[in-house]
């Protein structure tokens, strides 16, 4: 589970701002929304992030892709020296040379909790470390740091496995652009293992101009258990689909006088897609007429933006739920009827979400600021300075009573992270 995140000089947050899902000592709410876990902790289920158009919602989301993608490809990538996917604060001349800084704070599949963090430029990685809580205490495995000469110091606490020479040979594997978390454990370190396997399948980021994987739906699709189990999210969305059915055809020709460019998506381990070329999948969706109830199909491309949008989703929110995994989603009302997104919030509550996956979402829908859907310290918001760097902040910044009508205090701009609009001039 998701504990903390931190950034600093990252596209739009140019000061070190800090996510936190630690639940305070609010008890409205608690059963459904407050996760009691080992180590004496209680941790959100849910957090939203609210603020204006270009405040730097998505920028968050896409500091938490980019710690992700350093980590997932940073063995094999990244080593053919292409930039890493760090992007400064560019409105002041003194952040654009240093690096950006990630921290997070998670509890991996193993139950222990982990403090990873990492200072990168695109070039280079100039600090690493991670600490880890196996029995309540901290105990740093290791840290790694660039000196002003160039150099790399190494420190590895009386807790980390692995003899000298094991050592030696996973930092001659760490490249000045790759992260040793990734180098020891590609090189079988087990001890990283758990934290690594949180950070790469453990975390699960849509970030802006991303949507849920789709094939993780269309692999649902493939069984009668699964079909079943889309088809239950659809209906309980009220989306009056009567089943859907996923195909394999023919592809058309192309036109007289063009050419077919094959374009494949990357496609999970052991999905077992269409070998043959000229082949591909089409999902299709039945409803039943009104008047005499026979079945109709459609091609699924002519569905509603909001029940394709929905059906993306459908396959990863099961299959993160059945992990309990944390979802972090940019926009998650885009498309999306405010009842359906509110729907989708409630998933995440125990009664559905055994195993205690979490979502994080940014959105725009006051309706969500509902006092019988989510907890004070579940509200967030992000607004810009005039420096136009990005600050975060909870809503119990204010200090909120309880039942305060919190949509409309934010309409009005009691908590900040509106948009202040003017005139238009003729």
């Amino acid at each position: 589970m998701l504990i903390e995140l931190s950034v600093a000089n990252y596209r739009s947050i140019r000061d070190r701002q800090t996510l936190s899902l630690a639940a305070g000592l609010g008890t409205e709410m608690r059963g459904p929304n407050v996760a009691d876990v080992p180590g004496d902790l209680a941790l959100l289920r849910v957090a939203a992030i609210y603020g204006p158009n270009a405040s730097g919602k998505s920028n968050l989301f896409k500091a938490l892709g980019a710690l992700q993608q350093l980590v997932q490809w940073s063995a094999s990538a990244f080593q053919l020296g292409l930039p890493l996917p760090v992007v400064p604060f560019r409105l002041e001349a003194a952040t654009e040379e240093q690096p950006t800084e990630f921290e997070i704070h998670f509890i991996a599949g193993d139950g222990v909790r982990y403090q990873y963090g990492l200072a990168a430029t695109a070039r280079q990685v100039h600090e690493e470390s991670l600490i880890a809580y196996p029995h309540g205490r901290a105990q740093r495995w290791f840290e790694r740091t660039r000196t002003s000469e160039g150099n790399a110091t190494w420190k590895f606490g009386p807790n980390f496995h692995g003899s000298a020479a094991l050592r030696k040979s996973w930092q001659k594997n760490t490249r000045d652009n790759a992260l040793f978390l990734c180098a020891a454990v590609a090189n079988n370190n087990e001890q990283l293992r758990p934290a690594f396997q949180w950070l790469t399948q453990g975390l699960i980021v849509v970030a802006p101009g991303m949507t849920m994987n789709p094939f993780l739906s269309l692999e649902l699709l493939r069984s009668e258990a699964g079909a079943h189990r889309i088809m239950g999210l659809l209906h309980a969305a009220d989306i009056d689909i009567d089943h859907l059915e996923l195909k394999e055809e023919d592809a058309p020709p192309p036109p007289p006088g063009m050419a077919r460019i094959d374009i494949r998506l990357p496609v999970p381990p052991g999905f077992p897609l269409p070998s043959v070329q000229n082949k591909f999948l089409r999902v299709m969706s039945w409803h039943k007429r009104r008047d005499d109830g026979e079945a109709v199909v459609f091609d699924f491309s002519e569905e509603s933006d909001g029940t394709r949008k929905l059906f993306d989703y459908a396959g990863g929110l099961l299959q993160a739920i059945d992990r309990g995994a944390t979802v972090c989603i940019d926009e998650l009302d885009r498309s999306l009827h405010p009842h359906i997104t509110r729907f989708l919030v409630e998933q995440f509550q125990p009664s559905n979400n055994p195993n205690n996956a979490q979502l994080v979402f940014s959105t725009h829908d006051v309706t969500l600021m509902d006092q019988d859907l989510l907890r004070r310290d579940q509200i967030w918001f992000i607004e810009k300075d005039a420096q136009g760097s990005s600050r975060l902040y909870p809503l119990l910044d204010y200090s909120p009573r309880k039942g305060e009508a919190r949509e409309r205090g934010y309409l009005k701009g009691r908590y900040g992270a509106v948009p202040l609009t003017g005139t238009l001039e003729s």
